[in-house]
């Protein structure tokens, strides 16, 4: 894949995503905002002024030369941490569904983790590329990300919000794979993490039965199953070629979530299997040419940004697909690009706009050969 057309298959699967999302957005929650607040238009008005705000950031950051973000790599992280830290305080925490996720600045709110996952990115490819020589001892690389990683997650947890600590994770674990860590010590790391997740789970009853009705929706229809249950008959309804645009019934109040979590249901229902297969595709050439631009980019720091931020794309990406299609447990993200949501939705198409930026460089690096 040249990097010209790299590029214009990253911008153009980007803007057609964009765009289903928006048209999606309206269609699934035209009828919850007149019954909520008496216009139809009340969720698309604001998308719609999402996506002009991500216009405008994927452009700048496609502009900004990537490698000066390595200045603010440290500053960002310790931000970030305050940032997560100011969600318990009286006044500022935004408390949503029984869990403080939104934090409310100034009459702003915004979803800290959205910046945080970014953030972290950031960190671990500047810290990487300073300490390469390193990379295979402990005590130098791999003891840092994981005190600043596990202070991280640990307030991610606290809020709680255990669908994008998984996220983070995943992360955290795959950027170490990509700058070389031994192993070792990521499988050690492993052994730790996941009987801690399973703990977790257990520890607090709604996630074990999340895990439950995941395996069995059926046990509990009108509870724990309710939502995937739907979301199943949304896709059996929708068949090849869906009901049409508009047409969605499980959008008149059956299926919770839809404009947001759910969204692909809906596409799903008006869309059908041939709707759901070409989002499906879009996402998986946008995710190729992320990790094209990563894998060809010269400098150790490009490599690793421009993975890291793929990754978080392709990971969010694939755990809600799975959530709505039945093949994981419901966990709460955001499908990006797609679903209703300001804070996603800019820090996504500004992650587009580093790949962006980054793929330019690797023109003028070939144009100078």
């Amino acid at each position: 894949m040249e990097e010209k057309r790299c590029d214009l298959i990253i911008l153009l699967v980007t803007l057609i995503l964009v765009t289903i999302g928006t048209v999606m957005i309206y269609s699934s929650s035209s009828i919850m905002a007149m019954e909520k607040f008496k216009d139809e238009y009340y969720f698309l008005r604001k998308q719609a002024f999402f996506v002009f705000l991500g216009l405008g950031t994927m452009i700048m950051m496609s502009k900004f030369p990537y490698y000066h973000l390595r200045k603010i790599a440290y500053p960002g992280i310790f931000v970030s941490i305050a940032l997560l830290s100011l969600l318990f305080v009286p006044g500022f925490g935004v408390k949503v569904g029984g869990a403080t996720r939104w934090l409310k600045i100034g009459g702003f709110t915004f979803q800290v983790t959205e910046l945080v996952k970014v953030a972290i990115v950031l960190f671990l490819a500047h810290f990487f590329t300073k300490k390469i020589e390193y990379i295979k001892e402990f005590t130098r690389v791999f003891l840092v990300p994981l005190s600043i990683g596990s202070v991280i997650v640990g307030l991610v947890l606290l809020q709680p919000d255990f669908g994008t600590s998984v996220v983070i994770v995943i992360v955290m674990m795959s950027m170490l794979y990509l700058a070389g860590c031994r192993i070792v010590y990521m499988t050690g790391l492993a052994s730790v993490f996941v009987p801690a997740g399973v703990a977790l789970i257990i520890y607090k009853h709604y996630r074990l039965e999340r895990l439950l009705s995941f395996l069995d929706p059926w046990k509990d229809p009108s509870n724990s199953g309710f939502q995937i249950i739907q979301s199943f008959i949304s896709f059996g309804s929708g068949g090849t070629f869906g009901v049409g645009l508009g047409n969605s019934v499980q959008k008149l109040f059956y299926l919770p979530e839809l404009h947001t979590d759910f969204i692909l249901a809906v596409i799903a229902e008006e869309g059908g299997f041939v709707m759901v297969a070409i989002v499906i595709i879009l996402f998986v050439l946008l995710i190729i040419g992320g990790f094209t631009v990563s894998i060809r980019c010269p400098d150790l720091f490009g490599t690793l940004l421009a993975g890291g931020l793929t990754i978080i794309i392709a990971v969010e990406t694939f755990i809600n697909m799975g959530c709505v299609m039945g093949l994981l447990p419901t966990k709460g993200l955001a499908l990006p690009f797609l679903s209703y949501g300001g804070t996603s939705l800019i820090v996504s198409m500004a992650s587009v706009g580093i790949l962006l930026n980054i793929s330019s460089y690797l023109r003028a690096d070939k144009g100078n050969e």
